[in-house]
């Protein structure tokens, strides 16, 4: 396990860095989930509201979580807004297995790209 957290942990450590490059800020979980609520909305960057940038994570969470058969897309409201639905229970973790499961899954999502 030591191995496999250590490249989770380099792994994530090059994301944060190529975001770093791109950006030009250092970037967090939450800046990452942000970024990737605004790639699935598919309406290019504007200024959202909070409740706004808040469902733009929901987004993003369930998007990445989706990797691992967790969600899926349930369709897109009239604004054009995706919902997603639950298929399958999260399992009840401790923060750091919260906080490993979803970088496994952002990774995922990168890789994509």
């Amino acid at each position: 396990m030591a191995i496999q957290e250590e490249s989770l942990d380099q792994k994530w450590s090059n994301l944060l860095e190529k975001l770093h490059e791109m950006l030009g800020k250092e970037a967090n979980m939450d800046a990452i989930l942000f970024l990737i609520g605004i790639q699935e909305l598919g309406q290019g960057f504007r200024p959202f509201s909070k409740e706004e940038k808040q469902d733009l994570m929901h987004i993003a969470t369930c998007k990445v979580l989706s990797f691992s058969g967790y969600y899926e897309l349930d369709g897109m409201d009239a604004e054009g807004w995706p919902h997603w639905k639950l298929v399958k229970a999260i399992p009840t973790l401790s923060l750091d297995d919260q906080e490993k499961m979803l970088k496994m899954c952002v990774l995922e999502y990168f890789e994509g790209y």
